[in-house]
């Protein structure tokens, strides 16, 4: 990419959005096109293909998705396969009919699955059953891999798919039903501390940030004790799903954008079909089975979800106890991605975890 080339960021508000724009910024890139909502709906085709014809953009970074954590991923699961798949497609061949030069489409984890073996390598695709809760929405992204390598095997198109693990940053969705489980934590531990110190006016900023039931400023301190009581938050505790048992990946969203943009710029499809298969050429017809191009990006560590929980109340300073509801579900007992790849092409993370949660805690206190 030169630093003038015209770049898209599909999802350009979003966690992994904002992250790839700021690290685009940051490296002097200044040519960038969006598709704000409600101007352009990306689940519409001509509406997606509209942007495409008019802007003629030259490189594309599809970040923009319907993500959640493992309560929406399970109640709306209609929404997340539909609009996953309408989103990534409208948009792969929109591409494609506009002769776009490179793409990268961001998937996740979830898409190995259920009983992988540990850590996930890309060659684990499609091996077994997936974990029900989110199974819709992984066959989305799953698709999404497929129509990249399809696109590129049969047209010729420079574009790459990559999966990272589980992601957490200072522009994440921190909404108690629909949000992952490091910002659903951290919430839910901010909004106990202040109840335990009867800072209810901390909580009414809170809920004015990011609403629940239409909580705002004029909650009496009652009405603000029912509703942190229905996602059982209390005065000296706080509830979260599962035995904390299960083990998972973190990455910091500043770390996943630096890694977007490096593949862009050193990595194309051809290097990765050389790298695995040792293929100069690709034939049409195919002459050799090409799959599994993804690539992996996470750190290789992981940490169970009851360690990440000490680590959120210690930097928090939440003082109440951790109740764990065993009725719940815990989904994937292990999710750990094998970034071997990853880290042959001359990438490696840089952010910590206890130094990226520090990090957005402080963001999410200070706005």
């Amino acid at each position: 990419m030169d630093k003038n080339s015209k770049i898209y960021i599909a999802g350009h508000t979003g966690l992994v959005g904002s992250s790839i724009v700021r690290n685009l910024m940051a490296k002097v890139y200044t040519n960038f096109v969006y598709t704000p909502f409600p101007e352009y709906d990306l689940t519409d085709q001509k509406s997606t293909l509209d942007f495409f014809i008019k802007e003629k953009p030259e490189y594309v970074f599809l970040a923009a998705a319907k993500v959640g954590g493992i309560v929406a991923n399970n109640t709306y699961r209609a929404q997340f396969i539909y609009e996953n798949l309408q989103i990534q497609n409208n948009i792969i061949h929109s591409s494609y009919l506009n002769k776009v030069k490179k793409l990268l489409f961001l998937g996740s984890s979830c898409i190995y699955p259920r009983a992988c073996p540990q850590p996930m390598k890309e060659d684990y695709l499609l091996t077994d059953v997936l974990e029900y809760t989110n199974e819709p929405y992984a066959i989305a992204k799953i698709a999404g891999i497929k129509m990249i390598e399809s696109y590129n095997l049969q047209y010729g198109t420079n574009y790459i798919a990559v999966m990272p693990t589980n992601l957490y940053g200072p522009n994440d969705n921190f909404d108690l039903e629909k949000s992952h489980v490091l910002p659903a934590i951290m919430r839910k531990m901010h909004l106990g501390k202040c109840l335990m110190a009867g800072d209810y006016n901390s909580i009414r900023n809170d809920f004015k940030k990011y609403p629940i039931e239409n909580g705002s400023e004029f909650l009496t301190d009652g009405q603000i004790e029912k509703i942190l009581e229905k996602y059982n938050v209390k005065k000296s505790s706080i509830e979260l799903w599962g035995s904390g048992n299960p083990k998972r990946e973190f990455l910091y969203s500043d770390d996943l954008a630096d890694a977007c943009v490096y593949l862009m710029e050193n990595i194309d499809f051809t290097h990765i079909v050389k790298a695995a298969f040792g293929i100069d050429r690709i034939e049409t017809p195919i002459k050799h089975e090409i799959r599994n191009t993804h690539i992996n990006i996470g750190t290789g560590k992981d940490i169970t979800i009851n360690d990440l929980a000490e680590m959120l109340k210690n930097i928090i300073g939440y003082k109440g106890e951790i109740i764990w509801n065993k009725d719940k579900p815990d989904g994937t007992v292990q999710k750990l991605l094998d970034v071997t790849k990853l880290n042959s092409y001359g990438w490696k993370e840089k952010i910590s975890l206890k130094e990226g949660v520090s990090k957005v805690y402080l963001n999410y206190i200070s706005s």
